[in-house]
């Protein structure tokens, strides 16, 4: 049997309704056991961190000795009003989950700037 070049495989892909797509994943979890559309979600952070586009989840550990300055920048941040802001800085917790890296380094940079201990998950 010839082997199916990857862009031949897109171009059939491509002409397939979205029935077809379905039947075609379907037949792949039963001939090979695993399910395709798995290995590419599971496959995607992987690409992203090669990328350096890894979504990071921005914790705040300690409010630090300016627990003030601190609960303004998180009201700025997070559009939490005052008790809420005052609960975070007095408990710690995710400042914003699943924002780019670049904006976490920022937020991390700005509420450390404030005196807080901010950990990047």
């Amino acid at each position: 049997m010839a082997k199916i070049k990857t862009e031949d495989f897109i171009a059939s892909l491509k002409e397939m309704t979205i029935l077809e797509v379905k039947e075609l994943v379907d037949a792949m979890k039963e001939e090979f056991g695993v399910d395709p559309s798995a290995v590419a979600v599971a496959a995607a952070p992987a690409l992203d961190e090669e990328a350096g586009n890894v979504n990071k989840t921005v914790v705040l550990k300690s409010a630090g000795g300016n627990k003030i300055a601190v609960i303004k920048l998180l009201k700025e941040i997070t559009g939490l009003g005052l008790v809420e802001a005052k609960a975070l800085a007095d408990n710690g917790g995710n400042v914003k989950e699943n924002v780019p890296a670049d904006e976490a380094n920022q937020i991390k940079a700005q509420l450390e700037e404030a005196g807080a201990e901010i950990e990047l998950a």
